[in-house]
């Protein structure tokens, strides 16, 4: 098989960062990934969140034809079409000022992190009491870069590069008292998700996200909103801060944005913008005409094939049917997320990687993140058909591998129960 080959290849060529699944896929069509052999696969996962549209969506094949024709790249010391047009439809969409275009999430968290930081600098100069703190959350990511990974919680992303950035102290997740208690002239900016991704598809409240806002207003820091996962039409909203009826300071986006190309961007209010000049930061490939042009084209379907309406019937039902597995399996201790983000938690972390494994035998993808996480990242042109394939395929899941299922359907020799 060729998988055997390139799995060879890889042991001895890559560095080992990843613990990849069997499977070879070659192509790609909708909602289903076609591996070496033909098979196809549902896919709840789409790339981490970033196939938007699916695979092969003329938005994005057509666009990537027709750009790569004319410009691939030609740095950001001269203009090109694409990056003002990009930036009008995402500040008109988000309530911001001003946009850093560059390749990845973790790359606009750093972007967003020396913002802040600049920005307090700022308003020293200017006589304003504000230090070089950073508040995030416990759970949290933000990225695999020097910076973002300072303000992730989890210590295995951090404790083998320490030390990391310092300045960062983290608050409990969701926990106003101590939010507040931590806060002080000191910080320079609140870091956080709306929904934490990679902490288990888990929303904050209105009460905790408010008065992150209030806080960093009454001192001047900034409020700086992760939606690298949760970001551009995914829960239903174009932002899942939206959810909340408040406005951030600053916002990180990637993910689905160029359609599978890697593009990210920050996204910040004026006030905030004024603190960078040139010569601060910069990036050699981020906002290529390429990916500007596929990313205004992503943008432009989700509006033209009303996706936001259809990621909210469609995650609403998915949400339903979770629900309804949970009523019914009690290792299912809990539905969390919005539109197209969605988790069920697990009670053992070893079920959770059996119904991963289980899943996958059934030719549905999804993944496991926080050990007892299942996580569902569907593309958003998903059906309610598709759900339901998976839907069945989870239930029988559960059914197979509960504690009572295996009791009663254990192997009998000689009369005896083995196992």
């Amino acid at each position: 098989m060729k998988l055997d080959s390139i799995r060879a290849a890889e042991a001895k060529l890559l560095l080992n960062t990843y613990e990849r699944s069997p499977l070879l896929f070659v192509r790609g069509e909708g909602v289903h990934l076609i591996d070496e052999n033909g098979d196809r696969y549902l896919d709840l996962l789409s790339g981490i969140g970033v196939n938007a549209l699916g695979y092969g969506h003329p938005a994005v094949v057509d666009t990537i034809a027709e750009q790569s024709k004319k410009l691939v790249h030609i740095s950001n010391l001269f203009f090109h079409e694409g990056q003002a047009e990009l930036a009008l439809r995402l500040t008109e969409k988000s309530g911001m000022d001003r946009a850093f275009f560059c390749n990845s999430g973790t790359e606009a968290m750093e972007a967003a992190l020396k913002l802040a930081r600049a920005h307090a600098g700022k308003k020293r100069c200017e006589g304003k009491a504000l230090g070089t703190k950073i508040l995030a959350l416990e759970h949290s990511f933000h990225g695999r870069t020097m910076g973002s990974v300072a303000a992730t919680h989890k210590e295995k992303y951090r404790e083998p590069f320490a030390p990391v950035m310092p300045g960062v102290e983290f608050v409990r997740f969701d926990d106003v008292t101590d939010l507040k208690a931590k806060f002080s002239n000191e910080v320079c900016a609140i870091l956080l998700e709306a929904i934490q991704g990679e902490g288990g598809i888990r929303p904050v409240s209105q009460q905790f996200i408010q008065a992150a806002r209030e806080l960093t207003q009454s001192t001047g820091a900034l409020l700086i909103v992760d939606e690298i996962q949760a970001g551009l039409a995914r829960t239903g909203k174009w932002f899942a801060y939206q959810h909340y009826r408040i406005q951030p300071d600053v916002i990180t986006i990637a993910k689905p944005l160029a359609g599978g190309l890697p593009l990210g961007a920050m996204l910040c209010r004026e006030e905030a913008a004024q603190a960078i000049h040139p010569g601060m930061h910069g990036t050699t490939f981020g906002g290529g005409p390429l990916a500007c042009a596929v990313a205004i084209a992503v943008i432009d379907a989700i509006e033209k094939e009303h996706l936001l309406d259809h990621i909210n019937k469609v995650g609403s039902h998915f949400r339903q049917q979770l629900e309804s597995l949970k009523q019914k399996h009690s290792a299912i201790t809990a539905v969390r997320g919005l539109g197209l983000m969605l988790a069920i938690e697990i009670d053992s972390a070893d079920l959770a990687k059996t119904a991963l494994g289980e899943m996958t035998k059934r030719r549905i993808l999804i993944n496991r993140t926080s050990e007892t996480v299942l996580r569902f990242l569907p593309p958003y042109v998903i059906q309610k058909q598709h759900v339901d394939e998976a839907i069945a395929a989870l239930d029988e899941t559960f059914t197979e591998h509960s504690p009572a299922y295996a009791g009663e359907h254990a192997h009998t020799q000689g009369g005896t129960k083995i196992g």
